[in-house]
């Protein structure tokens, strides 16, 4: 399955640490595989690997849990040190407790809670400094690695009401993120379930737990993604059929038992249209392609249902502002080895326009 890509705006947002320390941010971004090039294109997507390969990066370099986007910097080793005492807890009420006392030392600019009145639980994330671009950045990281966490003790997907925000116009893709609607202007940043989630057991281990480090961050940022939505179940049922340049919004209804009406509204009710799910499916998958230097751009346009490469490299410069055989080369060169190991081998651009 194609893995969802993330937008080049969460780089940004994640290297204004770096930014702010005065460290130069291109070879931070060539040590994740990502070309510096495609910050300056406000379309640009790059892969789950890629983003949280910078995370990493960024970890290491500034030795700092939160990159650099606080007064004070998060010591490496908080996440896995407050996880051990986490699994050990015999809810998911008493687990978020724990670990929310937990940062409360560790964090010297904003305190997260958790908050729960009558049916509803909240976690909030109550600012101590005044309200700055890395700062935020910084809560709404802590808030999603928060909820991923938590969805791994308990070993299910909890389910959302709805996250708040502080900014005027978030990005769709946090609504998708979270399958949630997401209110703006709101006084802190939060997200809201339903109470009864708090008394799921904590099901996980010391064991377990070392396989989960071992995997983070990008376990934190997949793992529990709401497969059951309807979007994903589009999602997944166009993916096995892409190469299908006709396959119609009729077509798909008729394939999971749903009527063309039924199947937009519900879309529209999850805040998707379906040529743009369609559109960023094959975008997502161009992007998994082209990390494949033994395709050709005509067979990655064949693959996703273009009858022609010119047509293809249309499709993906409006998805992402480049075109794709640039894409592959910045991405290729991104990636390139250190001197003296070997070289990868060339990507295939036969009868690339």
């Amino acid at each position: 399955m194609t893995q969802h890509t993330v937008a080049i705006q969460q780089v940004r947002l994640i290297l204004q640490g770096a930014r702010h320390q005065g460290r130069p941010v291109a070879p931070l971004l060539q040590r994740a595989g990502i070309p510096p090039a495609l910050l300056e294109s406000p379309l640009a997507r790059v892969s789950q690997a890629q983003y949280a390969l910078l995370i990493r990066v960024l970890r290491r370099q500034l030795r700092d849990e939160l990159w650099g986007l606080c007064s004070q910097p998060l010591p490496v080793g908080s996440f896995g040190h407050c996880a051990s005492q986490l699994v050990r807890c015999q809810t998911l009420d008493e687990a978020l407790r724990l670990g929310f006392r937990r940062y409360h030392g560790l964090l010297a600019d904003f305190v997260p809670r958790l908050v729960v009145q009558g049916d509803t639980a909240r976690v909030q994330l109550l600012r101590r400094l005044p309200w700055n671009p890395r700062l935020d950045y910084a809560q709404k990281a802590f808030l999603l690695f928060a909820f991923g966490l938590a969805c791994w003790l308990v070993a299910r997907r909890v389910p959302v009401l709805r996250v708040d925000y502080t900014e005027t116009a978030p990005r769709s893709d946090s609504s998708r993120v979270y399958q949630a609607p997401i209110r703006p202007d709101q006084a802190h940043v939060g997200l809201h379930f339903e109470s009864r989630w708090l008394e799921l057991p904590v099901v996980q281990n010391p064991q377990s737990l070392r396989e989960f480090l071992a995997g983070s961050p990008a376990n934190l940022l997949i793992k529990y993604r709401d497969a059951a939505s309807l979007s994903e179940r589009i999602r997944r049922l166009l993916h096995r059929r892409l190469d299908a340049a006709d396959l119609s919004l009729e077509a798909v209804g008729e394939a999971i038992a749903v009527s063309p009406q039924t199947l937009r509204r519900r879309l529209r009710e999850e805040g998707h249209g379906f040529q743009a799910l369609k559109d960023a499916l094959r975008r997502d998958a161009a992007i998994a392609h082209l990390a494949r230097p033994e395709l050709t751009l005509p067979e990655i346009a064949q693959r996703l249902g273009f009858s022609e490469a010119s047509t293809f490299h249309r499709a993906f410069k409006k998805w992402t502002g480049v075109a794709p055989g640039e894409y592959r080369l910045t991405r290729m060169a991104a990636a390139a080895p250190s001197p003296g190991s070997p070289p990868p081998p060339a990507p295939a651009t036969t009868g690339s326009p």
